[in-house]
């Protein structure tokens, strides 16, 4: 009975804690929006008449219940979490393109939630093999949990090293469409919002990005500089810096463009060149580790069974 009772609350809780995490990782709405005042401006333009708690309860759980439940929890930790490391999980939300509209305080929240979450399902898993001792269930229990705190974060990086190779593949072909629309006549924004218009990737992302911040107000080179900390690479860094000075200096931006152009090729062809000469020293693992332990069981088991029916015949 009482092993029958820890199973169900085990249950509950990875249930529990499975639905927060989905909300979490789940891409939601930007969180400046208010759901409820876009439902009550929608219900309004149809000429329906409806109440705050209808248009409430028309939203998914997920937004009603989990999102506030986990914002609330980032509110609280920021008060036990340290300045610098806040800012540090903005910034690398920041380059991995802001997944899921979290903020800071919610992502150091799925640490928590996601190390609950694998050891419990670990614990539940071992609970029920009676082959397995004591200590090692504890050892596996203690894993797992570690390794669900680490894993938001490995998720992160995975993400951020997919989007700048994202950028560095597109750059030098998103450059020749900004040389040739400058050399046609257009300006720079506008060049950029035909990049935007055109390509759906992480780079016509954020060139549509710098053009509505341009069209709130801000300075060009600000924004340009602004989308270079976003995106974090060194390609991106060194184009923004040639655009910030040929403008400030009066340079044509066609020929400026049109360096950067080939710049950027020769760049990516020696990250090409890099990425192929480290592909021998990363297959030595596969290799050594699942390659030839199953060609020696290939090789030697007929010698071994021969040898094996030598013996008994000597014998």
């Amino acid at each position: 009975m009482l092993i029958t009772i820890i199973i169900i609350v085990v249950l509950a809780i990875i249930i529990g804690v499975v639905l927060v995490v989905v909300a979490g990782i789940r891409k939601s709405k930007d969180l400046t929006e208010d759901p409820l005042a876009e439902r009550l401006a929608e219900y309004s333009q149809r000429g329906e008449s409806v109440s705050l708690e209808q248009i409430e309860l028309a939203q998914p759980f997920s937004e009603r219940v989990i999102m506030p439940f986990m914002r609330r929890l980032g509110e609280v930790s920021t008060r036990f979490t340290p300045q610098n490391v806040l800012e540090q999980t903005r910034k690398k939300l920041e380059l991995a393109g802001n997944p899921g509209r979290m903020d800071a305080s919610t992502f150091m929240i799925l640490h928590f939630v996601a190390a609950v979450f694998l050891g419990a399902l670990i614990f539940v898993f071992t609970l029920f093999s009676h082959t397995i001792g004591l200590p090692i269930k504890i050892l596996m229990v203690a894993a797992f949990t570690v390794l669900g705190y680490f894993l938001p974060d490995l998720l992160l990086k995975s993400r951020i090293d997919s989007r700048q190779k994202s950028v560095r593949r597109a750059m030098p072909d998103a450059l020749d469409l900004l040389t040739i629309c400058v050399e046609a006549g257009l300006g720079f924004d506008a060049a950029m919002s035909k990049v935007h218009e055109k390509w759906e990737n992480e780079l016509a992302l954020a060139f549509g990005r710098v053009i509505r911040e341009i069209q709130l107000g801000k300075l060009r080179r600000d924004a340009l500089r602004d989308m270079a900390e976003r995106l974090g690479i060194a390609e991106m860094t060194s184009f923004v810096a040639a655009i910030v000075q040929s403008e400030m200096l009066g340079v044509s931006m066609a020929k400026v463009l049109r360096i950067q152009s080939d710049q950027m090729r020769v760049r990516r062809r020696q990250y090409a060149e890099e990425q192929a000469h480290k592909a021998p020293i990363k297959m030595i693992f596969p290799m050594g580790l699942l390659i030839f332990p199953a060609l020696m069981i290939v090789l030697l088991t007929p010698a071994a069974l021969r040898l094996m029916g030598s013996l008994k015949y000597f014998s």
